[in-house]
This record gives C-alpha cells, sequence and structure tokens, in this order.
C-alpha cells in the first residue's frame, strides 16, 4: 500500500468484526513507531499490547466506551518524559508529547497497511487503566486503541476539512498565496 493511500484510508472505527485480528499484525504496526522523529535520539513511547479478556473489559470500563471493551485486542501507548526533561527542561514535556503524537500515527498508517482498524481513545481514567496494567507512577498514559478488522456494517464516516480551511500562506489567515515569479535574464 502507498503512503498517501493509507493516510487518506485511515478511519475511527468503533465497531469491528467477530473475527479475530492476526496479533503478528500489530505487532509489525508498532514496529513502524520505532521510526517516528525523537528529540535528541531518545525514543519515549512504549506500548502494551493487551489481549487478556478480563483486563480489556476493565479497560472498556475505564473509558466508559462501551466498543474499547468489546475489542480482541487493545495497545496502549505510554511515554516516559524523564530523560528529556532532564536533557531540555520544561520543553521535554512538549517534545515528549510531539514524540508519542508521531510515534502513534506511524502506528495508525502501518495498522492501515496492515487491513486494521481502531480508534484514538483519549478518555478514560488514567487510574484506573494504570492499575490494570500495573503502569508505574511518573509515566504518562498517551491514549488506548481496541484493534479489530473493520466489520462490513458501514458505519458514519469521518468529516475531512477541505485543504483551504487549515492552510496559510506567509501569515495567519491568509488564505492567497503569492505564486513566485520566475525572471528571465532579458527583463533583469
Amino acid at each position: 500500500m502507498q503512503l498517501e493511500d493509507a493516510i487518506k484510508e485511515r478511519k475511527s472505527v468503533r465497531r469491528f468484526d467477530l473475527k479475530e485480528p492476526d496479533w503478528r499484525k500489530i505487532i509489525r504496526a508498532i514496529d513502524m513507531a520505532r521510526f517516528a522523529p525523537s528529540a535528541g535520539g531518545q525514543f519515549v513511547a512504549k506500548f502494551i499490547l493487551v489481549s487478556d479478556e478480563k483486563k480489556i473489559k476493565e479497560l472498556g470500563a475505564a473509558s466508559q466506551q462501551e466498543f474499547v471493551g468489546t475489542a480482541k485486542y487493545i495497545v496502549v501507548v505510554v511515554s516516559d518524559e524523564s530523560a528529556l526533561v532532564r536533557d531540555y527542561g520544561k520543553r521535554g514535556n512538549r517534545f515528549c508529547s510531539q514524540q508519542a503524537g508521531a510515534a502513534i500515527e506511524n502506528f495508525l498508517l502501518a495498522l492501515v497497511g496492515q487491513k486494521l482498524v481502531t480508534t484514538w481513545v483519549g478518555y478514560f481514567y488514567k487510574e484506573q487503566v494504570r492499575r490494570t496494567l500495573e503502569i508505574p507512577e511518573g509515566l504518562h498514559i498517551e491514549a488506548l486503541f481496541p484493534i479489530g478488522i473493520e466489520t462490513k456494517i458501514k458505519s458514519k464516516s469521518e468529516k475531512k476539512e477541505k485543504l483551504e480551511d487549515v492552510l496559510y500562506f506567509d501569515k495567519w489567515k491568509n488564505n492567497k498565496m503569492i505564486p513566485r515569479v520566475k525572471m528571465s535574464r532579458e527583463v533583469v
């Protein structure tokens, strides 16, 4: 699959087929996350692949979103900003969030390439997730990703912004680009 196709095909899916996805495909997608940019060469994101049904139900309860508890697998992304804060001060917090987001996007696009679907779940009771997965204090739980195979039942599609609504030129809210004019020697 071409990168542009994966980017355009990526969508949030909250309804999964009953068939269990191949866990090896999920691990391949996690492997692609490692190639995201990292501040100072320090990769801060860690991935927990959850397959235990009891834990999946607990994560579903922690998110208060029923579909999360129906997934066959959930990937929980955790980051540790301590090394970046040590090296970059307060900016290390921001660098950690940026790096985790970049790693997650690589992971999401790789899932598309593996014909798997998910949605980014950012609303959850973090202490409940921390207890369920025994995540130490001081680590940041970035998000939960329930993973499955897309069902044949179509759900409503996501609204995508138009390019002209997200792109400005040279300053805020300027929607017009001034074209660069090539000068020939005769004009000069």
